[in-house]
Parts: structure tokens; sequence; C-alpha cells
């Protein structure tokens, strides 16, 4: 009887817990525009996405903040008048959803100050990190690394870019350089870069759905 018990408590637990990731997620269509908070350790700001300037990204994010993808992550790229970078460093995670990654589509809007993207690194490579604007980047409208040309804007922020702009930069590109091979060891990377700031949770605060 003690067996069957505990046997029963283990399956109780594992259909309650939350899943990690089901492919079928990645078929969700987001509304026309909708609104994501984001709350940090320097406050919080919003984002407003509008579907039509990259209907796939859009998707995507809709996607990833439904399922609390960017709860408890690190700002951990952030360049002084240039980007703030951030995306998830659970690399059990990161793998389920880097399967689907987001095709490429074409830039319709600027990436001027407050605007974002996902970052890339070539063709077909849009999955899950997103940068923020500092200033306006348009240049990024138009480059061509790996030959696919520009970032695809999706959204912007809309209250808080004070908020954006206090997260600790000094550290600029540095974290880049150990970022593949620490991110996952949270504990390692922030021993090397304490001050980076981080989201406590992201979430939609608003859709319209017309």
């Amino acid at each position: 009887m003690k067996y069957i018990l505990i046997a029963l408590l283990a399956l109780l637990l594992i259909c309650c817990s939350k899943a990690t990731f089901n492919p079928e997620w990645t078929k969700q269509t987001a509304p026309p525009t909708y609104t994501a908070r984001f709350e940090t350790s320097q406050g919080s700001f919003d984002i407003q996405v509008t579907r039509a300037w990259s209907p796939l990204a859009a998707d995507r994010l809709h996607q990833l903040l439904t399922h609390h993808f960017y709860d408890h992550q690190l700002f951990y790229r952030v360049v002084p008048d240039f980007v703030v970078q951030f995306g998830n460093t659970d690399t059990i995670v990161n793998k389920k959803w880097d399967k689907y990654k987001v095709p490429d589509e074409p830039v319709l809007k600027s990436n001027l100050k407050g605007y974002v993207s996902f970052a890339r690194a070539g063709k077909e490579t849009r999955g899950n990190d997103l940068f923020i604007n500092l200033k306006d980047n348009v240049r990024l409208d138009t480059v061509a690394p790996e030959g696919v040309r520009g970032y695809p804007v999706l959204g912007y922020v809309t209250t808080g870019m004070d908020v954006v702009e206090k997260f600790y930069s000094a550290y600029g590109n540095k974290t880049m350089d150990v970022y593949d091979s620490l991110s996952a060891n949270r504990k390692k990377y922030l021993s090397l870069f304490p001050k980076l700031d981080s989201i406590k949770k992201a979430y939609i605060i608003k859709e319209t759905k017309d």
C-alpha cells in the first residue's frame, strides 16, 4: 500500500508540474497588437507589439511570453548608446524552442531608439533573444551579416524607457566573450558580472483582437 501511494503521488506531481515546452505552442498566432510588461530589477517597462511589422516574430514573442520564457532572466548584454539584449539561459528550455526558428522577414520599421527586434546570426536564426535599441540604429535596417538583410522590428517600448536606460552597462560586450560557455551556469556567470540587471517576470497585459 505504501508503494502504491508513493507511485500515485509521483504521478500526481508529474501531471501537475508545468510543462517546459510543447511543439504545439509554436503554432499559436498572436493578435494584431499586444502589450507586454517586463518587471525588472530597475522597475517595469512595457513593449507594444504590432504583428503587421513582423508577423512571425510577433507570433514567437507572444508564444514565449505566454509560457513565461523570460521570467528570472538576465539582461546579459548592455552596450551603452547601442542595445540592451536578453533571452533565456536555461539550456534545456532553449534547445526545445531552438528547434523552431523564426523564418526571416523583411524590415518594415526602422530600428529607432526604444524599438525592439530579435537578435540573429545569419539565415533563419531568429529564435528567442531580443534587443532594445538605446539610440536610433538605422544601420541595423540594412546591415547584412551572413547575407541576410536587416533586423525586423516587431514593437517598441511605450513606457519605462527610462528604466531600460538604467540597466548596468559598464561591462559592455565583455559579457559576450564567455556567454556561450558560461550562460547556462548562472552562478558562475554572475560571479564574473555581478551587477547585471534581470527580469523578474514578463507577461502580456493587453491584447487587441480587431
